[in-house]
């Protein structure tokens, strides 16, 4: 146990051990000789634990201090205490900092801590895959030394961070980086975010209504057009009339098929209860859709043949599916030039129920096969607008496909045509009885 040295326990200790040879002195005639010799015994013995407790401090061969006695006793247990505790912080302290840097490193942002000076501390993992630093080679090092761009150095030479930078990156700007910088502590922290799939949904956002806008105005501007010849009760002669009029219904059907698609679409988005499934009859539903399909051909005189397995059935919604699959067909049928030939699958992929629909069209340019699912996005405008398409069709099937834990597979070649395709987990087939198989779902 540490004790406190007592003074008076000190002067005790230095009469005792003086008193002695003052009166052996006395005795001998030579007081002050024993007492110098008896003060430089002490001073060498004190000296001789200076150098002990120097040699523990600089070497340390060992945690535990070496023994004393007297007074440098309860030193040595002083000062090792004062160690003990020391270290006991310093492992706190370096505990403290393992967690601030896993939690850095957690972050799903890069995080650089810097000097004033914009040297670098300290970073994590993201940021040397974000901003392709090296570490720690980069230790010490300017950061507006190793990002060169003009804009960057800049904004951090001013040392203005209220607002926060967003700079393109990467060839030809693929991605937008936002950096924030947040002074604390005499130091700098600056977080980088990857926001191009933010800046991606803005721009579809925005695209979204002014397509939506066009897509409205067009037919609108057509009835309103005939409207206005019609002033008061004059009715124009029966020719113009019939062709007004049955201008006027087309356009409104449009209207009508567009707001009826932007509500499925908008009904569709999102999770969905899938315990609420049923068994849904494939191959009848192919044949409703088949016979459709040959209605829709007759201008088109296509070559449709369709392949389905009789016994494969799977669970799902059904008017979701339907519309899944319809949709892939009768683009086909749309968007393949006359005469073509389509091919129609519904078969076992491995064990998974697979549907692909195959075309000799034109093909499909690798930049777009990416973006054919967004809402209103067509490769050819004039040529889509043309066959009545809305640029919706693949938007509802890539939401009902995920909300069947599905995807839409494109796969796709200029001048030989295009597969559309995706296959549903193992689990969403199901297996029907002889009676239940003749009992339509559709």
């Amino acid at each position: 146990m540490y004790r406190v040295i007592d003074k008076q326990a000190l002067l005790k200790r230095l009469f005792l051990y003086f008193l002695p040879l003052t009166l052996i002195g006395i005795l001998l005639g030579a007081p002050f000789v024993l007492l110098f010799i008896g003060a430089m015994v002490l001073l060498i013995w004190h000296y001789q634990q200076l150098y002990r407790l120097s040699d523990w401090l600089i070497n340390q061969r060992s945690f535990n201090p070496p023994e004393g006695s007297g007074a440098w006793e309860q030193i040595f247990e002083g000062i090792y205490q004062l160690q003990h505790r020391n270290r006991k912080k310093r492992n706190e302290l370096a505990e403290l900092i393992r967690r601030f840097r896993e939690g850095a490193e957690a972050v799903p942002d890069a995080v650089i801590v810097m000097q004033q000076d914009l040297s670098i501390v300290w970073c994590n993992q993201l940021a040397l895959k974000v901003l392709g630093l090296q570490w720690p080679t980069d230790h010490g090092q300017r950061l507006d030394n190793l990002i060169r761009d003009p804009k960057f150095v800049k904004y951090m030479q001013a040392h203005d961070f209220h607002d926060p930078l967003e700079m393109e990156s990467g060839h030809g700007g693929e991605r937008v980086l936002e950096f924030r910088v947040m002074p604390y502590a005499e130091q700098l922290m600056m977080v980088v975010r990857d926001i191009s799939r933010l800046k991606q949904l803005e721009q579809m956002r925005k695209d979204f209504v002014a397509n939506v806008s066009h897509e409205l105005r067009t037919p609108l501007t057509v009835v309103t057009g005939y409207l206005e010849m019609m002033e008061g009760d004059q009715i124009p002669p029966p020719a113009m009339w019939n062709k007004a009029h049955h201008t006027m219904i087309e356009q409104c059907k449009r209207m009508d098929s567009l707001v009826n698609q932007l509500l499925s679409l908008s009904r569709i988005e999102g999770q969905r209860n899938q315990d609420n499934d049923k068994a849904v009859n494939v191959p009848a539903m192919l044949k409703l859709i088949q016979t459709e399909a040959n209605s829709l051909n007759q201008e088109k005189d296509h070559e449709i043949a369709f392949n389905v397995d009789p016994d494969l059935d799977i669970k799902g919604c059904v008017d979701e599916l339907r519309s899944a699959f319809s949709n892939l067909v009768f683009n086909a049928i749309h968007y393949t030039k006359p005469g073509g030939n389509i091919t129609v699958n519904w078969f076992i992929d491995g064990e998974r129920p697979r549907f692909s629909v195959i075309d000799n069209g034109d093909g499909i340019a690798p930049e777009h096969i990416n973006r054919l699912t967004e809402r209103f996005y067509r490769v050819d405008k004039a040529r889509s607008r043309k066959t009545g398409g809305s640029g919706l069709g693949l938007a509802i099937t890539k939401h009902v496909l995920s909300r069947h834990d599905s995807h839409l597979e494109i796969d796709s070649t200029l001048g030989k045509g295009s597969c559309f395709s995706f296959a549903f987990e193992k689990e969403k087939r199901i297996f029907m009885t002889n009676t239940e198989s003749h009992k339509s779902v559709i």
